[in-house]
């Protein structure tokens, strides 16, 4: 049976790379997104469009899908709630259900650094962090909310330091641990993360846990 897989933030960085790789691995996608004529210009018949604004997305929306992916993201301070509110409003629709999982992709900054610190705790003594800020504080508070959930099927998925546009490389992944590369860098593309969830949707190894990866 061909898996179903909802995105959320279709025409993002992260969510489109997540549509085309879905779609070229032939699975059945359906985007959410709020311009429909966008998302139709980068993946013209190729998926289903759910045409709201997430906040209108309702259960049964999501409930014929095996898999829904959370790539919100937003670089606007003063929305950086969202993160946390998104996440909250889709357990609940997905609590104590059979499907769909949620997969969720989270910042780097709840990752542990190896001073035993997380990277957070840098970004927070970072002069003029004022503009971006909040939203690595927002969703550390989106992966506390998730170990704190119960009766939901979630996976999560942190990047590298550096979440940048580019096409797919090979990759090492890691769990709580901020990951370098053999070239001492901490940085992912949004290519490699498409593969990344795409590898753990079509064969599942984590439940109920944050993973990360970084470009070989």
């Amino acid at each position: 049976m061909t898996l179903k897989v909802g995105i959320i933030g279709a025409t993002g960085m992260a969510g489109s790379a997540i549509t085309k790789e879905a779609i070229n691995r032939g699975l059945n996608v359906t985007t959410f997104v709020r311009n429909e004529e966008k998302a139709k210009d980068m993946f013209a018949d190729k998926a289903s469009y759910m045409v709201k604004d997430v906040f209108d997305i309702q259960r049964p929306d999501i409930e014929n899908l095996d898999v829904l992916v959370d790539a919100f993201a937003t670089h606007d301070p003063g929305q950086a709630y969202k993160h946390v509110d998104l996440a909250a409003r889709l357990i609940e629709f997905a609590k104590n259900a059979p499907a769909p999982q949620l997969f969720f992709i989270l910042g780097a900054g709840s990752l542990e650094t190896p001073d035993g610190h997380h990277l957070l705790d840098k970004l927070e003594k970072m002069p003029n962090n004022e503009s971006f800020i909040d939203v690595p504080r927002q969703q550390a508070k989106e992966y506390d909310l998730l170990k704190n959930t119960t009766g939901v099927n979630w996976v999560a998925v942190s990047p590298s330091s550096t979440f940048k546009p580019g096409d797919a490389t090979e990759y090492t992944l890691g769990k709580d641990k901020l990951l370098t590369n053999a070239k001492g860098k901490s940085e992912i593309t949004a290519g490699t993360m498409a593969k990344v969830i795409l590898d753990e949707i079509e064969k599942p190894a984590h439940r109920n846990e944050r993973f990360t990866a970084v470009d070989k």
